[in-house]
C-alpha cells in the first residue's frame, strides 16, 4: 500500500477511471449483442440503426484511448460485413 498522499490519490484516480472503462467496454459489448440478435432474426433495419450506435460508441472509445484504433476498426469491419452478408 502507497504512504505517499499523491500515490494514493492515483490509485484511487485509476479505480475510478478504471470503473468508467469498463462500463463504457460493457455497453458497447451489450450493443454488439443486440446487433447479432436482430441479424438472427432478420431484423436489417434495426441493425443497421444498431450499427451506426456502435460504430460512434466504438470511435469515442477509440478516442479516449480505451480500445485500440485498429481493434475498434476491426469490430465495424467484421459487424458491417456480417451485415451485408445478410441483406
Amino acid at each position: 500500500m502507497a504512504n505517499i498522499k499523491s500515490a494514493k490519490k492515483r490509485i484511487r484516480t485509476t479505480e475510478k477511471r478504471t470503473a468508467i472503462n469498463k462500463s463504457r467496454k460493457s455497453e458497447i459489448k451489450t450493443y454488439i449483442r443486440k446487433f447479432d440478435t436482430a441479424i438472427e432474426n432478420g431484423n436489417v433495419e434495426e441493425a443497421r440503426e444498431l450499427l451506426k450506435i456502435i460504430d460512434k460508441k466504438l470511435k469515442k472509445a477509440t478516442h479516449k484511448n480505451i480500445i485500440h484504433k485498429n481493434a475498434a476498426s476491426r469490430k465495424i469491419s467484421h459487424l458491417t460485413k456480417k451485415l451485408n452478408t445478410a441483406v
